[in-house]
């Protein structure tokens, strides 16, 4: 199974629906709450290019994007191959 990472805020619809479809795929991931965790938006934004917007997802270690992204790839039916499922 692949490492799968997702930077999340407080009270975000978006962050919401990204975890909602990873979780329907019974994929496990761990998620950093940059409003809780002093640091980690500084590394989310190094991390993912200058994004500032939350969710910002990665799949070991390569960044995805955000929600909308992650359910293009859905769509796409490409998703399942990036988490190795």
């Amino acid at each position: 199974m692949k490492n799968v990472l997702v930077y999340m805020g407080q009270m975000c619809s978006y962050c919401d629906a990204a975890k909602r479809l990873l979780n329907k795929k019974n994929i496990p991931y761990k998620e950093i709450n940059v409003a809780l965790e002093e640091d980690k938006m500084e590394e989310m934004i190094k991390k993912s290019n200058g994004m500032r917007t939350v969710p910002q997802i990665f799949i070991d270690g390569q960044h995805i994007g955000g929600n909308d992204k992650l359910h293009a790839l859905e769509r796409e039916g490409k998703l399942n191959s990036i988490l190795g499922i």
